[in-house]
């Protein structure tokens, strides 16, 4: 789950972290009043959208008096923000953040992660702060600095110096970035984070480490320890069809195929789009109905499915272990009657009750198309396609 740069700011400040003064605005009144709340004659006006790259959209704007203050809240409220990380359709300013003006010596960035490799949760640091670490990775790797952080240790004053050497501190300000790093380590765990993104860490022209932008995400399977965290979810940010799925304890995530594909399990599901590809065809969604799917949850997978204009056919893919397959065959027959599919359906079905479930899709008098393996699954479920066109 993700939240706003404003919400991730007042978590980090509970553990410690320095932040700038500010407060979120969801109207051009509210705007005003944050700003002569926070007092002094600079501010900056931040759209609140869950995606970077804001400040080269326009996003980030900054005010020198009320009056542009309330103009610039005007100008970005209600405007679709298009950046690197938003795709083409953009994403509507719905909030703002208005925060006080700091005077900024040098700009960092700073990242805690899950490196999967390691296990180990990570921090990257690098001196080229404001710039995607997407672009530093590729165009100059050796500005970029990975800590990995034994679990059995936590943070140790050790890698709080190697972040700080790595991003060119020196003298009081090593000292007060061990204590900054503490305070990013300690919030990331207690509040199972998967990630907390700094950029830019800035060093102030007072010589203090603060956090001028901040991101999280959150591991969704944690939420539930975690009502505060859970409560910060903003759906209007959210795909509408993602969260149609979240509602029917699906995983789905839509992709730019014409192939739709309904698997069990979260590896199968990762195979069964890379064997499309290798048949030639591009899967339109990564879409996972778990263990425990019923009839009910397979049919509103199939609506989902069905809901994406590009989807041309479908394939079912399913591994019954503790899934039965004679419950998903029912459920396919169930989504494709009530739902009058009419494009080519393909399954696969393997495991327990697979004979079953067979004899369920084979005597359901629907134009199914069943397969013998994954690869055979691929192949007629692309073959169909093409033959579709």
């Amino acid at each position: 789950m993700n939240i706003h740069e404003y919400q991730a700011k007042a978590l980090l400040a509970r553990f410690g972290v320095a932040i700038p003064r500010g407060n979120p605005a969801f109207s051009v009144d509210e705007a005003l009043g944050a700003a002569d709340a926070l007092g002094g004659s600079l501010w900056v006006v931040k759209a609140q959208i869950h995606a970077g790259g804001r400040g080269k959209a326009g996003g980030v704007k900054i005010a020198k008096s009320r009056d542009e203050v309330r103009n610039h809240a005007g100008d970005l409220l209600g405007r679709t923000l298009v950046t690197n990380q938003t795709g083409p359709a953009g994403r509507v300013v719905r909030r703002l953040y208005i925060e006080e003006g700091i005077a900024i010596a040098r700009e960092l960035y700073l990242g805690l992660l899950i490196d999967r490799a390691t296990s180990r949760i990570t921090a990257i640091a690098s001196t080229e702060g404001g710039t995607e670490i997407e672009q530093v990775a590729e165009k100059t790797p050796e500005k970029i600095a990975k800590v990995a952080i034994d679990p059995t240790t936590g943070l140790m004053p050790h890698h709080a110096r190697r972040i700080a050497y790595a991003l060119g501190l020196e003298g009081d300000q090593i000292r007060k970035a061990t204590k900054f790093l503490e305070a990013i380590y300690r919030a990331f765990v207690e509040l199972d984070a998967s990630v907390v993104e700094l950029n830019p860490l800035i060093v102030t022209r007072a010589g203090d480490v603060m956090a001028l932008d901040a991101k999280m995400n959150f591991d969704d399977n944690a939420l539930y320890r975690h009502k505060d965290v859970a409560e910060l979810r903003d759906e209007d940010e959210e795909d509408p069809t993602e969260r149609e799925a979240a509602a029917h304890e699906l995983n789905y995530v839509k992709l730019d195929g014409n192939i739709g594909c309904m698997v069990n399990g979260a590896g199968l599901a990762m195979a069964t789009m890379d064997i499309i590809k290798l048949y030639g065809g591009e899967p339109a969604n990564f879409l996972d109905v778990g263990g425990g799917a019923t009839r009910e949850r397979v049919t509103a997978a199939f609506r989902i499915i069905l809901g994406d204009p590009n989807v041309k056919a479908i394939l079912v893919n399913i591994f019954g272990g503790i899934m039965r397959c004679d419950i998903i065959a029912e459920g396919v027959v169930s989504a494709a009657r009530e739902l009058s599919l009419r494009v080519p359906l393909v399954v696969r079905l393997e495991g327990t009750n697979v004979d079953l479930g067979r004899k369920i899709l084979a005597e359901s008098g629907l134009p199914i198309v069943s397969a013998d393996d994954l690869a055979d699954a691929a192949k007629k479920v692309v073959g169909a396609l093409k033959a579709a066109a």
